[in-house]
């Protein structure tokens, strides 16, 4: 049994979108542990702002599988891959981190962890003990280095709890 780390995030009907998310993630996954909800503005394009969470959930489906489901609740909720890059989303589900493993091919965990603070706060928040499989580095510890740096973030509350 692995703990799953996924990050989710938004800014087309971003309530919505997410918690369509985590209903169908719930379905395929069982209980889920949820952060808080960050708000970010856009990263890298000009468009609305983004609401961003993490969920962890322990998991004996292997990585791959995992990673297929994301991508088919990505597709169900609207989401079209082709020309990627920064831009708008209705639903972005990424695979963050699968227990200890350090899985090249499927860019696991996932470099995002330590490099946007709408990644990393969420993670922190729910796991601050949680070492990157890679650095070793500890969630808490990464967060306090890179929080100051970053642009700023706005925690809102659960996601069941917002309007």
């Amino acid at each position: 049994m692995s703990d799953v780390f996924v990050g989710l995030g938004s800014n087309i009907e971003p309530l919505y979108h997410l918690r369509e998310a985590l209903q169908a993630l719930e379905t395929q996954f069982g209980l889920l542990r949820c952060s808080y909800v960050y708000q970010s503005p856009a990263y890298g394009f000009e468009g609305a702002d983004f609401l961003n969470l993490v969920v962890t959930f322990p998991s004996s489906v292997g990585a791959e599988a995992v990673d297929a489901v994301l991508s088919a609740i990505e597709h169900a909720g609207g989401r079209v891959r082709g020309a990627e890059g920064f831009m708008a989303r209705t639903l972005d589900l990424d695979l963050l981190a699968y227990g200890a493993c350090v899985l090249p091919e499927l860019r696991l965990p996932r470099e995002d962890i330590l490099r946007y603070p709408f990644v990393l706060a969420p993670l922190a928040e729910l796991a601050p003990e949680f070492r990157h499989p890679a650095t070793g580095v500890v969630m808490a510890d990464a967060w306090r280095s890179l929080a100051s740096t970053g642009p700023a973030l706005k925690r809102l509350g659960r996601l069941r709890d917002l309007d």
